[in-house]
C-alpha cells in the first residue's frame, strides 16, 4: 500500500525546483501529503493510522525523495517522531500514545535535538532543563537544523538536568502555542533548502509533566526514547538519501539517451565510458536498499543485536549518504557541462546530497563506534 500515487509524486516533483530557488517551505506539498493520509500512515491501526511497518515507511520516504529531496527530508523528521511513538508504546512507555494520537489528529512533528558545537548530539545536551514542582521542565538553549520550522505544531526537544543522582537527559514535547521560544529566519543553505530547518531559541519554554517522555542517563543506551529516536533517525535518513541517489541515476539515463556525441555520431547512451559511469552509480545505490530493509525489519521484530545495534544503524546511514554523493557525482560526469547549470535537476540533487555529510552519525563517530565494537575501548594506561 503506497500513499504516494504517481500523480501526487508528479505534483510534488514539479514544485521541488521552485521551493529550492525561492528558499521557501513547500506548503502545498505538506497539504497534499496530509490530505493523502501520509502524516498518519506510520501510526498503528489501533491508534487510527494505516499501520505501515518501518520497512514500508522507509520505502515511501525513498519514493518521496525521488520526487523532492527537501520535502522528503523535512517530512522525515515527522515520521521519525511517529516511529518513536510506536517504539515507546511497543516497549511499555505509554507516553508514546500522545505522539500517535496527535499524528492522527493532523499535528506535524519537528525535531529539536541538534545544538551548535555539540558533537554528542543525542547523547548529551547543552540545553538546560530545569524541573518545576509539578513534575514538568523548562528548557533554555539553542537548537539548530530544526526541520519544518515554519509548519511544525509539535517539537521534540531535550536538555540536561542537574540532579542529586547526577546529570540527566530530559526529553519532552513543545506545542506550537507554548510561550518561551523564538524561531530565527536563518535558513539559507547550499542544499535541502525546502526543509527550512531554522534555528530555535528555547528561552524557558515550559513542558508539563504529561509531555515529558523520559528522564534518563546521558549517553548511548537502551532507553526506549534514545534508542527509538536513534534507530528511526538513521534508517529513515538512509532511505531518504537512497531516493536522491536513485533519482540521479534515472536523470542521467534519461539525459544521455538524447545527448549526442559529435565525435561518435550517436547518443552518449552508446558510449562505453558513459555507460560505465552510469552503471557505477547504479551499483553504488544497489547495495543501499537491502541494508535498510534488514535493519528496519529487525527493529520492528524486536531483534536483539546487543552492542552492535547503534554502530550498524550508523553504518547504514553513512553508507547511504556516501553512496548517494558518489552516485550523483558519476551522474553529473556522465551528463557533462549542462548538469553544472542550476536549471538542471542534477545540480540540485548534488547540492541536496551534500547535506548527508553533516547529519549524524558522521564518519568520525561511525569509525570510533566500530573501532570500539571490534577492538574495545582505547587502553589509556598504555
Amino acid at each position: 500500500m503506497s500513499f504516494l500515487t504517481p500523480d501526487l509524486r508528479s505534483r510534488i516533483h514539479e514544485r521541488a525546483a521552485l521551493a529550492d530557488a525561492a528558499n521557501t517551505y513547500p506548503a502545498e506539498d505538506l497539504a497534499d501529503l496530509s490530505a493523502a493520509g501520509y502524516l498518519r500512515a506510520f501510526v498503528p491501526v489501533e491508534f487510527g493510522g494505516a499501520g505501515l511497518t518501518l520497512a514500508e515507511i522507509a520505502a515511501e520516504q525513498t519514493a518521496l525523495a525521488k520526487a523532492a529531496p527537501g520535502t522528503a527530508l523535512g517530512i522525515n523528521m515527522h515520521q521519525i517522531i511517529v516511529g518513536l511513538g510506536r517504539h515507546l508504546v511497543a516497549h511499555g512507555n505509554a507516553r508514546g500514545e500522545q505522539i500517535l494520537r496527535d499524528a492522527v489528529a493532523g499535528e506535524v512533528f519537528g525535531f529539536g535535538i541538534s545544538e551548535p558545537g555539540n558533537d554528542l548530539v543525542l547523547f548529551g545536551s547543552t540545553t538546560r532543563a530545569t524541573a518545576n514542582e509539578a513534575g514538568g521542565y523548562s528548557f533554555e538553549g539553542t537548537k539548530i537544523f530544526t526541520s519544518l520550522s515554519p509548519v511544525w505544531t509539535r517539537l521534540l526537544v531535550f536538555g540536561r538536568a542537574e540532579t542529586e543522582e547526577g546529570p540527566k537527559s530530559v526529553f519532552g514535547i513543545v506545542h506550537r502555542g507554548d510561550p518561551g521560544y523564538t524561531i530565527k529566519d536563518d535558513w539559507d543553505t547550499l542544499g535541502m533548502r525546502a526543509t527550512q530547518s531554522m534555528t530555535i531559541l528555547l528561552q524557558g519554554v515550559e513542558v508539563p509533566a504529561e509531555r515529558i517522555l523520559t528522564v534518563t542517563d546521558p549517553g548511548p543506551s537502551t532507553d526506549p526514547v534514545i534508542f527509538g529516536i536513534f534507530s528511526h533517525f538513521e534508517i529513515l535518513l538512509a532511505a531518504t538519501y537512497q531516493g536522491v541517489g536513485e533519482r540521479a541515476v534515472e536523470v542521467a539515463a534519461e539525459h544521455v539517451a538524447t545527448r549526442r556525441s559529435v565525435k561518435n555520431q550517436t547518443t552518449y547512451s552508446n558510449d562505453p565510458d558513459i555507460r560505465w559511469r552510469i552503471a557505477e552509480a547504479a551499483l553504488l545505490m544497489n547495495a543501499v536498499g537491502p541494508q535498510i530493509r534488514e535493519l528496519a525489519r529487525d527493529i520492528d521484530a524486536g531483534v536483539d543485536r546487543g552492542r552492535s545495534w547503534m554502530p550498524q544503524l550508523s553504518a547504514a546511514k553513512n553508507s547511504a549518504a556516501e553512496a548517494t554523493l558518489r552516485a550523483v557525482e558519476q551522474a553529473m560526469r556522465a551528463c557533462g557541462g549542462s548538469a553544472y547549470y542550476n536549471s538542471h535537476e542534477l545540480s540540485r540533487l548534488y547540492r541536496d546530497a551534500l547535506a548527508g555529510l553533516f547529519q549524524p552519525s558522521d564518519q568520525e563517530s561511525l569509525h570510533a563506534a566500530w573501532a570500539n565494537l571490534i577492538l574495545g575501548p582505547i587502553d589509556k594506561a598504555e
